[in-house]
């Protein structure tokens, strides 16, 4: 038998990306999409590929590969297929009968569609594209006449608006626009009698300056439009009740105390009395996938998904870093359907009640399972050869005390061949966010360094969903406060395990992840190397530099920082630079808009003056989500200078 070997970086080209798993109505096939890194042109490939639910057969690839092909949708009757592919150069809609023969192309134009959906009576496909005019056609030069000007992985806005399109099935063209106006439309679904369009906007005067959406329903035949949400927060996600007279969706008000932060609700409107029910209310938890791993791609938005009597709606929810289904009564408590420690990232449902998902573990990238009267099973092992042939880090579930009384849950990778006699050097990990969390998926960087001899701790400390409200609060207006403590906590489980070397012990995380960083290092030498990656470290100049930091930090850090420039300055790690003793690395993309680079620029500044040790490490054409979502080399690069600074120092 042949030796496994352990994860490496070239790993990234060997996992096969599973997503998107849509089950036939009839319930007898599941079409899903599978992605892999191609070395050779520095991109991504994705290929439909088709199982029978029933698992009596392997499954098969239902499209080529040589192009990206995604989010497969079946037309009502389960005769053809609709789905996104760029292979005639940019994203459009193309259908396939399923009984075979050649695929034929829906839509064309040079601006990328979005978020497909079927007419009941499958005649129709509705889509979204940006339209109107730009604000410059003559040079490349950017005209800033918003608040909201930018958006990461998009761009700067160039006056466009995203409207939503129908297109009909038999020929090709732009597509008939169905909403107008200087406003965003946006997640298309029509009635069950195909006279309705829900969707969502911001259709407020306020609507540059503001992150509120609402769900708003138009009669087609009319354009009469009505807005059926009270546009006090941010609701998304419409799935209409199979008779028509009512419309599901997720979202919450923006109110005191708990503000952006506040958990979503599975809500559903009675469309002729105009009644909300809360599905959700006694869960303390939130609808949705938050978790986080670097092994998605073309995830899609999980909406809510009715029974087809009417009876019950099935939702994903986060809980304590795994992500399950429940179903839910309109009438009654929700109820778990699919649970246990993993990570489900989308599913869908039968006629007939049979569900499809896509899942993944600790130790097992994701694949795809059926769920129906008979149980249970895998349909997909498309990365059962990978797994054979890779030693896998041993997983812990972890749980230690913070302040008094306060518990922190994560999961502990121990290298593989894990020796309780020896001495090993440590990393702890935080995420970004902070409201996310890490959970029971697969994560090949944390297997990464496990392979390479280290024990990786990631946790959820205050900040985090999927611990209910109070939790994902805890950082409103302290940041750098109990969310340090919790990090610290985990530094100290970590020291006092036998098996750890406590001095040989690292840090890094992205994002609000980066920001703890170098939080973290202004305040103790507790580390010997830490990474800091897409981070910040000025909370005043972020402010007005982020594509979306503006429109949640007076809630996160007790106003702007014009009106509370002190706590902006005590809570912003740039403030500390001369204590750092600590290593750092600094890795930022250049393109980042979430948390630009100049942030990084900033706080190597500071350091290089300070005579402090520090690397900083740009990539070009790259934003925020390198680690997910970038050119292959980039993400090799990347991967290699962490191993590299964690080998040179731990």
């Amino acid at each position: 038998m042949t030796a496994k070997r352990r994860v490496e970086i070239d790993d990234l080209f060997a996992i096969r990306i599973v997503a998107d798993p849509i089950i036939s109505p009839d319930g007898e096939r599941v079409i899903f999409v599978v992605t892999r890194l191609d070395r050779e042109r520095n991109g991504y490939r994705s290929a439909l590929w088709m199982a029978e639910a029933d698992g009596q057969s392997e499954p098969y690839q239902y499209t080529s590969d040589e192009s990206l092909n995604f989010s497969p949708r079946w037309s009502p009757d389960g005769s053809m297929l609709a789905f996104i592919s760029n292979r005639s150069g940019r994203n459009q809609i193309h259908v396939m009968r399923t009984d075979g023969g050649e695929a034929w192309q829906v839509t064309e134009g040079d601006d990328p569609v979005s978020d497909i959906t079927w007419s009941p009576d499958g005649s129709w496909i509705y889509f979204v594209r940006k339209t109107g005019e730009k604000f410059n056609e003559k040079t490349d030069t950017k005209i800033l006449r918003t608040l909201k000007n930018r958006l990461d992985g998009e761009g700067f806005w160039d006056g466009r608006r995203k409207q939503i399109f129908r297109a009909p099935v038999t020929e090709m063209g732009q597509g008939e626009q169905v909403t107008h106006g200087d406003w965003d439309s946006t997640q298309p679904a029509v009635s069950p009698d195909g006279g309705k369009l829900a969707f969502v906007s911001n259709r407020e005067d306020d609507r540059d300056a503001s992150t509120r959406t609402d769900i708003w329903v138009q009669d087609l035949a009319t354009g009469e439009t009505e807005r059926i949400t009270p546009a006090d927060g941010s609701y998304g996600a419409p799935s209409w009740s199979p008779d028509g007279k009512r419309l599901a969706y997720v979202g919450h008000p923006v109110i005191a105390p708990f503000g952006p932060t506040t958990l979503d609700n599975l809500l559903v409107r009675d469309l002729e009395t105009g009644e909300d029910r809360g599905l959700l209310s006694g869960l303390d938890r939130e609808p949705g996938n938050s978790a986080m791993s670097d092994m998605r791609y073309s995830l899609p938005a999980q909406r809510p998904i009715w029974a087809a009597d009417g009876s019950g709606l099935w939702t994903l929810l986060s809980d304590g870093g795994s992500v399950h289904i429940y179903r839910c009564s309109p009438d009654g408590s929700p109820e778990p359907v699919a649970t246990g420690a993993r990570d489900i990232q989308s599913f869908t449902v039968a006629r007939d009640g049979a569900i499809a998902f896509a899942s993944s573990t600790l130790t097992a990238p994701t694949e795809v399972f059926v769920l129906d009267g008979d149980g249970e099973r895998q349909l997909s092992r498309m990365n059962a050869s990978y797994l054979a042939e890779r030693e896998l880090a041993e997983v812990e579930e972890v749980r230690f005390e913070s302040d008094p009384g306060v518990e922190v849950h994560g999961w502990l990778l121990k290298p593989p061949a894990f020796n309780p006699a020896a001495k090993y050097p440590a990393i702890i990990q935080v995420h970004g966010g902070p409201h996310g969390m890490y959970g029971t998926g697969f994560f090949h960087e944390m297997q990464l360094l496990a392979a390479r001899g280290y024990v990786v701790l990631m946790t959820n400390p205050r900040g985090s969903t999927g611990y209910g409200q109070e939790w994902v609060a805890g950082t409103l207006g302290d940041w750098g406060g109990k969310d340090y403590r919790d990090v610290m906590a985990g530094a100290d489980y970590l020291a006092a395990q036998s098996y750890v070397d406590p001095r040989r012990m690292g840090i890094t995380g992205g994002s609000y992840g980066g920001y703890m960083v170098n939080w973290v290092i202004g305040q103790t030498n507790r580390f010997r190397a830490a990474v800091s990656q897409r981070s910040t470290a000025n909370r005043a100049s972020l402010y007005g530099t982020s594509d979306i930091n503006w429109s949640y930090n007076d809630w996160e850090f007790n106003g702007t920082p014009y009106e509370n420039p002190d706590f902006y300055r005590e809570r912003s790690p740039l403030t500390f630079v001369a204590n750092v003793t600590t290593p750092l690395l600094l890795l930022h993309s250049e393109n980042d808009l979430r948390c630009p680079i100049s942030q990084s620029e900033e706080f190597f500044t500071a350091l290089q003056l300070h005579g402090k040790v520090a690397e900083f490490v740009r990539f070009p054409d790259e934003s925020h989500g390198l680690s997910r979502t970038g050119q292959p080399a980039h993400r090799v690069e990347r991967l290699e200078r962490i191993c590299e600074w964690f080998d040179r120092y731990l």
